[in-house]
């Protein structure tokens, strides 16, 4: 089910990361540092495990889920929220949830890309990966 998403994807291009950050309330210097990483994310699949891991030279998180299950998640930005990961068709969909707020991480893979669409009430900001060789 999630077998399209494995794999290393390397970041190429970003669109409004800065404003996205703004609006999960992210300070200053971690979004400064945030707009300059060029992340690359990892998605393994184990039986019903799923693993991503994010690296970069500023930090680098990894977390396991099942699909369809509520996790724990510490993220990046060290807030502590509430996950619940599934896939509809070629869309692997991320929701968070902390603090009475949400915001929604969306990869969709066409061929060696993936967009990664992160929505925060009415910022939407668009992370464009291709996939390592």
């Amino acid at each position: 089910m999630a077998e399209v998403f494995v794999g290393t994807w390397n970041l190429k291009e970003s669109k409004n990361f800065d404003e996205y950050m703004k609006a999960l309330g992210v300070g200053f210097a971690t979004r400064q540092v945030g707009c300059i990483t060029k992340p690359t994310t990892i998605i393994e699949v184990a039986g019903d495990t799923v693993t991503l891991k994010t690296q970069s030279t500023f930090k680098n998180t990894e977390i396991n889920f099942k699909l369809g299950e509520e996790f724990d998640e510490h993220t990046a930005d060290d807030r502590k929220v509430k996950s619940l990961v599934t896939v509809d068709g070629n869309k692997l969909i991320h929701v968070q949830k902390w603090d009475g707020k949400e915001t929604t991480l969306v990869r969709e893979v066409n061929g060696n890309a993936l967009e990664l669409t992160l929505t925060m009430g009415d910022i939407v900001c668009t992370r464009s990966y291709i996939k390592a060789e």
